[in-house]
């Protein structure tokens, strides 16, 4: 699984790539507003950031498809290759995938609740398509069963598209569909880190240390343990 920070806070992204194997950041309007700053630039320190081979995904915002197409030029002339423009799924972002699926450029059927928004933006040219997992539940529905369903008809139809699952509110959403084989998840810095966050292995690490302390004479770690300067 494809793993994505949903973020635009560059020093939590930062941070996060120094210690996860993160295959980069996912950005929208909101997440880009929350930081009080330019969205410019914003996404040109994430770019820096990522380097250029990691992906960005950052959103078109108008609602028609003359102005998606527009803002997503100008989105890749801004951040370069590897980048995906998130586009909509309602009938005017179809438009706009199928040109851009035409250009060259590579986009994700974003705002989904249902598996025929996701299908028609797959069928559309999508290379991504991201279903809001915690905002399908807030709805009443299940989110993460309706992101196996989207997983498994884009498969049965041979849809050459991703599933981005996204809007997460713990670890055990994104492991759920991990398990169920979706290819990539955007999770925000709070799940990312609850992934490992078990006060278990915390304490069976702090036991090791100990252990190996009291044995050792009181030496820290096995470098200096081996270089003799560990010994009392």
């Amino acid at each position: 699984m494809e793993l994505y920070i949903d973020d635009a806070n560059t020093k939590e992204i930062r941070r996060l790539s120094d210690i996860y194997p993160v295959d980069g950041v996912t950005t929208n309007p909101s997440i880009l507003a929350r930081t009080g700053r330019n969205p410019v630039e914003v996404l040109k320190e994430i770019r820096t950031l990522l380097g250029p081979d990691r992906l960005i995904f950052a959103q078109a915002i108008p609602t028609d498809a003359e102005g998606m197409i527009r803002d997503a030029h100008a989105i890749c002339t801004l951040l370069g290759e590897q980048t995906i423009v998130k586009i909509p799924a309602i009938p005017e972002g179809f438009q706009a995938i199928r040109q851009l699926k035409k250009e060259g450029i590579r986009t994700c059927g974003t705002v989904v609740y249902s598996p025929m928004q996701a299908y028609l933006a797959a069928r559309a040219g999508a290379e991504y398509v991201a279903p809001y997992v915690n905002r399908i539940d807030n709805l009443g529905y299940d989110g993460c069963g309706t992101t196996i369903t989207i997983h498994n008809i884009l498969k049965q139809h041979g849809c050459p598209c991703k599933v981005l699952a996204a809007s997460f509110k713990n670890s055990q959403q994104v492991l759920t569909l991990c398990a169920a084989g979706i290819q990539a998840a955007t999770c925000a810095p709070s799940v990312i880190d609850g992934f490992v966050n078990n006060a278990a292995v915390k304490e069976a690490v702090q036991d090791f240390v100990n252990d190996f302390r009291n044995a050792a004479g009181g030496s820290e770690n096995m470098a200096d343990l081996l270089s003799g300067s560990g010994e009392s």
